[in-house]
């Protein structure tokens, strides 16, 4: 979601290079699988956020399609923080980690109110396809699955793994700890989300 100054609402789907099926076909499919995710492990369902770098209005504009909009309805309102959410503080946009670290903390204010453990960042998974994400990923302590746009693929083919690390040094902003290691298989990069391995992150979808 997070293309400045775009208002093209096919954006998600185009990112997501998505089979040639109708969006709404694409947005049924999606909900249905998420609706029914659990952990493999605990049985728990799994809790969903959203966190985007594009601001109020331009969002508004990218999901103006009925179909767009029936696929993201699926957050919570109050599970969607965006580039000028006043929760995150001015200046500490990605690749800092705090708009993912926000996103866990909208999480955990409803969970835990209903009696649950709170999540960790390290039970986290997030999606990705910018570099400057995946770094705030990276330094929020969550694995992440990088899903590149095929040109930016192609440019950083030679340095996926600082790109996975978090590491190309794209914006400086220190708090170097926070960063990954080197093949530390704490991220992934994959061609399209349709070679999103469930089972491999321990999660079911449940018919």
């Amino acid at each position: 979601m997070g293309v400045p100054n775009s208002s093209n609402s096919d954006v998600f789907h185009d990112w997501a290079k998505l089979p040639p099926i109708s969006r709404e076909q694409f947005a049924q499919k999606l909900v249905s699988n998420l609706s029914h995710a659990r952990s493999a492990a605990s049985g728990d369902s799994i809790e969903l956020a959203l966190a985007s770098s594009t601001k109020s209005h331009s969002y508004q504009l990218k999901t103006s399609k009925s179909e767009t909009k029936k696929l993201l309805s699926f957050f919570q309102s109050d599970r969607r923080v965006l580039g000028d959410d006043p929760r995150v503080q001015q200046g500490r946009g990605k690749p800092a980690p705090d708009i993912y670290l926000v996103a866990l903390q909208s999480l955990n204010s409803t969970i835990v109110d209903a009696g649950k453990k709170a999540i960790m960042p390290n039970e986290c998974l997030v999606f990705e396809d910018s570099i400057v994400g995946v770094e705030a990923g990276r330094r929020a302590g969550m694995r992440v699955v990088w899903v590149p746009h095929i040109d930016v693929a192609v440019e950083y083919q030679e340095r996926q793994k600082d790109v996975l690390a978090g590491r190309t040094g794209m914006m400086k902003i220190g708090d170097d700890w926070q960063l990954g290691e080197i093949d530390d298989g704490w991220a992934e990069s994959i061609p399209n989300l349709e070679y999103f391995d469930y089972e491999k992150y321990g999660i079911d979808i449940l018919s």
